[in-house]
């Protein structure tokens, strides 16, 4: 397509980079197409301080697809302004939950196909966000393993990631959770290897949502999955980016695995997710 109209430095790692020289705010055609091409090969982009206002996130999101939600704060600072750090807080036990390695709403009907993630408010010290490469997982797997897991499926659900990690909100009065992803619909089932819809790279499909491999006791799925996950995430197949205020990346959810770390909730952080909604190659096996 020629050269590119944008400076794009990769990272030292399986994927990513971070491109410069460039208004998120004003692509034109050409450089929009390009851009979408390097996040194919990348599945990672990173761009230092853009300061994108909320509704700028969104149109650069809708880029990529319509959105599964628009920029909702991710963040420990509540509505009134008060920093929220109780273990107990809704809010808290949400924020750390996502510290266990995912892929986004695998527990949804349709797994999102990415993110847009800006930074606010960042505190003093950790809370950077890691990334993990599930095409480079599937390559480092042996002959043997990609053939076992070439026909296995695994049920994903949000009620198993957060129980399992003790982190359930509180129930409402009406018994249910009343937060995004606890739903009554029936548990998605997915694949453990897929191909990218685009690319055709086959990628691991894993994460703290996946339980209950079909055809497995809950002891061996458990300790299959957890293998998995802990081989997939390893260095060169690692990012961890430290944030700075206006810094946006944006990622294809399919080909990685992402995380949060820790950081004192006593300071304040306020992140902002945007969700691009996946097409119908990302619907769970039992939905329609």
């Amino acid at each position: 397509m020629g050269k590119r109209l944008f400076d794009l430095a990769p990272l030292d790692a399986s994927f990513g980079a971070v491109v410069s020289n460039i208004d998120l705010r004003s692509l034109n055609q050409t450089t929009w197409q390009m851009l979408f091409d390097a996040w194919i090969e990348y599945a990672l982009l990173i761009f230092p301080g853009q300061h994108l206002t909320r509704d700028e996130q969104n149109t650069f999101a809708q880029r990529f697809g319509v959105l599964e939600f628009p920029a909702a704060p991710i963040s420990n600072i509540a509505t009134n302004g008060d920093i929220l750090s109780d273990p107990e807080s809704d809010t808290v036990k949400s924020l750390r939950g996502n510290e266990g390695w995912h892929h986004d709403s695998t527990y949804m009907p349709v797994q999102a196909k990415g993110a847009v993630f800006s930074a606010e408010i960042v505190p003093s010290r950790g809370a950077a966000t890691g990334w993990a490469d599930m095409r480079a997982a599937y390559d480092a797997l042996d002959a043997d393993m990609r053939n076992r897991l070439a026909e296995l499926r695994a049920f994903h659900s949000l009620y198993y990631s957060q129980g399992r990690a003790g982190y359930l909100p509180a129930k409402k009065a009406d018994g249910t959770y009343g937060m995004y992803g606890y739903h009554d619909k029936a548990v998605s089932l997915r694949p453990l290897v897929k191909a990218h819809p685009v690319s055709g790279r086959m990628h691991l499909l894993i994460g703290r949502h996946a339980h209950d491999i079909e055809g497995m006791a809950p002891g061996e799925s458990e300790l299959l999955l957890d293998r998995l996950n802990d081989e997939a995430c390893r260095p060169p197949r690692l990012y961890y980016h430290q944030w700075q205020p206006g810094d946006v990346v944006v990622w294809d959810n399919r080909s990685l695995m992402h995380r949060a770390t820790p950081f004192d909730m006593r300071e304040p952080r306020r992140m902002w997710h945007t969700r691009i909604a996946g097409d119908t190659t990302e619907r769970a096996l039992n939905h329609a």
